[in-house]
């Protein structure tokens, strides 16, 4: 599909061509990122493409519902939807397919070793026009959850790459295992601006039927283990046992299962916290995605490992404080009682953290935020980019 032509370029601008899902694909964070960061590039004066999947994954290896949006494809964007990932005659058509535009930069997303027969051949065509530069955006180089394969087909995927752009320090150490020679950057998660602005939160509680008088957490995002929504749960649990109890907090959940929901229920069902928690366990839809931040009082991230996450850029855009654990490159992206406080992967740490939230208060996080927000620039990601 392409959604129109390419832009104007304008002098002194380059042919960009992203690698990586977008439109009509429902790749959650990863869309959205390359989505904009194509747009961030047309803004300011160069040539951008980008080189979609038709199929991204078997249907058997995909966790959610389904794979692809209903909502309008982005205005004024050439999406072009090619790469079959499990078909190698497809990669070899795509890869000729872009050699012959002879980008001056291929921006190419790495997120799971699954992808690296794939994308390692198509760079591998690519890198005989003798003229394109390939800039990897490395959102994992080992994954979450590991699997047979994973090392041979990342180095299969990272040889033909000519440099590195990591989000975080943990990707970075994790690379430089597989390779020390290539040219890398570490460069802050930007802002995800494209949502909509910030609305009150009187305003986004009545869209969402979400009473006034509560405290508001929010787990945002696919429910997968590494994201740790169990031990939120049982923290849960331990703020309802606190004495002196407070009985108005609430636990808003607003993602699609990425796993069977089923332990999910029953701990719910054990620990006897149903009626504190606002299920909204679906796919969420871009133009809900503000209500959701804006109705929460704080953005509670219990991850028991990570590399970055968008949901952090997120709530700094509609300036939501934070909660995160201890893992990865969260506390760096959250200053620990700057922007929002720092746990251990334990319920009985977050629990005590959530306590200290709110005996604070959100004013007093405020000035962080603000400060730290300020850093969150597509504008240094594309500089990056180009000079790294």
């Amino acid at each position: 599909m392409q959604t129109s032509s390419s832009p104007f370029r304008g002098p002194g601008g380059k042919n960009v061509v992203i690698i990586g899902p977008a439109h009509p694909l429902r790749g959650g964070g990863m869309t959205t990122f390359n989505e904009r960061l194509a747009k961030q590039f047309q803004d300011e004066g160069h040539s951008v493409s980008i080189y979609s999947f038709s199929l991204q994954y078997p249907g058997f290896l995909f966790p959610g519902q389904t794979q692809f949006t209903d909502e309008p494809a982005p205005e004024n964007l050439d999406i072009r939807t090619r790469i079959n990932s499990i078909n190698p005659f497809n990669w070899i058509s795509v890869g000729r397919e872009i050699k012959k535009l002879n980008p001056d930069i291929i921006v190419v997303r790495y997120w799971i070793p699954l992808m690296g027969p794939c994308l390692g051949t198509i760079l591998r065509i690519i890198k005989k026009n003798k003229h394109t530069k390939i800039v990897c955006i490395a959102d994992n180089i080992i994954p979450h959850e590991k699997r047979f394969g994973d090392k041979p087909f990342t180095r299969y995927f990272i040889k033909p790459v000519d440099a590195f752009v990591t989000m975080s320090e943990k990707v970075m150490t994790d690379l430089r295992s597989f390779t020390s020679a290539k040219p890398t950057k570490l460069v802050p998660h930007p802002l995800y601006d494209n949502f909509g602005e910030k609305i009150s939160k009187e305003e986004a509680r009545k869209k969402l039927t979400i009473a006034n008088g509560q405290k508001v957490l929010l787990f945002f995002g696919f429910i997968r283990k590494y994201k740790g929504l169990d031990i939120l749960l049982n923290a849960m649990k331990l703020l309802q046992n606190h004495k002196p109890q407070i009985t108005n907090y609430k636990l808003l959940i607003a993602g699609e299962f990425y796993e069977d929901r089923k332990p999910y229920d029953e701990l719910i069902g054990n620990l006897g916290i149903r009626d504190n928690l606002i299920m909204q366990t679906r796919f969420i839809r871009n133009e809900e995605v503000r209500y959701f931040m804006c109705a929460a009082d704080l953005v509670v991230q219990p991850y028991r490992n990570a590399t970055q996450s968008g949901v952090t850029p997120l709530a700094y855009h509609f300036e939501i404080p934070m909660v995160v654990t201890n893992v990865g490159g969260l506390p760096a992206m959250v200053p620990d009682n700057k922007a929002g406080l720092v746990a251990e992967p334990t319920a009985e740490s977050l629990a005590e953290k959530i306590r200290e939230y709110f005996s604070k208060g959100e004013n007093y996080f405020m000035p962080g935020l603000l400060e730290e927000k300020k850093k969150l620039s597509w504008t240094k990601m594309v500089e990056t980019i180009l000079n790294v």
